[in-house]
């Protein structure tokens, strides 16, 4: 009685295959999350990509509805800013309505991106986007009150993308910031910070019980890494 009783088979969820990236332009993450308004149960949507290896936010808009063809024009526009060739970049998102518009599909196979998509019913393959999601709503410059208007809310996230990109030390990057990682920039800064720490210690090694904290720029970031532990967890249980 509990078995399947029709001919067809239960489709079966299988592991996407790790998406990496080694430089800036190669990964790219988008979205869209809510921002409230006077109006209560209508929202304004912001609408970010960013990308993965330097953190960047490569292109935003603040629109008053979710629309594939809205979408076409932002990654439109991210690809002109970036320079972007074809095939250079995979665009990630999770599988809402604007991001699997026939319109949006249209436009990435007409640039050139490689789309990518989240697992169905699966809410944590986004998680970059997500991330950058949480870190704006939490800023403490964040209104306290709905947005009055469209604009107001434009000209909000405008300075909160200065800050994330041009001010704010990421911790995933080794506390420089994405415009300093996207333009290579960190190699500089980091070597830099390295060499201070070392004078540092060299001043006054009792300050140190080990090594200083290491320096040295990541060179690669990756998503989805589902298989891969899937992996180790096999190969963990196989060595015991």
């Amino acid at each position: 009685m509990n078995a399947h009783r029709q001919d067809s088979q239960p489709a079966k969820r299988t592991s996407p295959e790790p998406l990496s990236a080694t430089g800036p332009n190669q990964l790219w993450s988008w979205d869209i999350t809510y921002l409230p308004t006077r109006v209560t149960g209508q929202f304004y949507y912001l609408y970010m990509i960013m990308d993965l290896y330097s953190r960047k936010i490569v292109a935003y808009q603040v629109y008053d509805c979710e629309s594939g063809e809205l979408a076409s024009d932002l990654i439109t526009d991210a690809c002109l800013r970036e320079k972007i060739n074809e095939k250079q970049v995979t665009l990630h998102s999770d599988n809402g309505a604007p991001m699997k518009s026939v319109t949006m599909l249209a436009k990435l196979q007409d640039l050139g991106v490689i789309p990518s998509f989240s697992r169905p019913s699966v809410s944590n393959d986004n998680p970059f986007s997500e991330s950058l999601f949480k870190t704006l709503k939490y800023r403490p410059e964040y209104p306290a009150k709905p947005f009055d208007t469209m604009l107001e809310a434009r000209e909000w996230v405008h300075t909160f993308a200065y800050w994330y990109n041009n001010v704010h030390l990421h911790s995933g990057i080794g506390f420089v910031t994405p415009a300093d990682r996207h333009n290579g920039n960190d190699v500089a800064v980091l070597a830099n910070r390295h060499q201070i720490y070392q004078n540092a210690r060299s001043k006054h090694p009792e300050r140190w019980s080990g090594r200083t904290r290491n320096w040295e720029p990541g060179t690669m970031v990756t998503l989805k890494k589902f298989k891969r532990q899937k992996i180790e967890k096999t190969a963990d249980k196989q060595a015991v």
